[in-house]
């Protein structure tokens, strides 16, 4: 069975990370979320969790089994690394290989070969922004491959590129992925 990390970011978008575990787990995947702090304030880890049938990671210091360092066990397991949704900050931090929470602390674990997918979710001007632009353009040159946001009124009320892409889009984009890495 592959392993999928979902990293799941503080984007008005998170609660759409529930489909997105439903769905993987329903085609045969394992599915480890690793939330930010930002995160659990739009979904809670309890309703990933139940999804996931595994415990949700938040806290990069807690240690579930004493003999594992959890952040480094959960990146060598990673078969793909997703960051759905990807917030402005979420993606500055790799970017710039800031590891302060979790989520940014196994992304700079993980293998040089991992499959790692973004997909950015966040008002348009701020997708725009020249070093939103600068930062997503580094990720691509170190091997990040992105799903862009598409069109759509925003919950800021907004209209423009930045609303997730479809949960139908991301879940196939991750299945053909996978299924091409043997």
């Amino acid at each position: 069975m592959k392993t999928i990390l979902l990293g799941v970011s503080g984007s008005i978008s998170a609660y759409k990370a529930a489909d997105i575990t439903s769905r993987l787990m329903k085609l045969g995947y394992s599915v480890e979320v690793i939330m930010t702090t930002n995160s659990t304030k739009f979904i809670t880890p309890l309703t990933l969790q139940a999804l996931s049938k595994r415990p949700v990671h938040t806290e990069v210091m807690e240690e579930i089994y004493p003999e594992q360092i959890n952040h480094i066990e959960l990146a060598k397991k990673a078969d793909l690394f997703l960051v759905a949704p990807a917030s402005a900050n979420i993606i500055g931090k790799l970017a710039n290989g800031i590891a302060d929470d979790m989520l940014s602390t196994i992304a700079l674990a993980l293998k040089e070969e991992i499959p790692k997918v973004i997909a950015p979710a966040m008002n348009t001007y701020m997708y725009q922004n020249l070093i939103m632009q600068r930062n997503l353009n580094t990720l691509k040159e170190i091997g990040y491959q992105e799903l862009e946001p598409r069109e759509a009124l925003l919950a800021c009320g907004d209209f423009g590129r930045g609303a997730l892409a479809e949960v139908d889009e991301i879940v196939a984009y991750v299945h053909q992925i996978l299924d091409n890495v043997h």
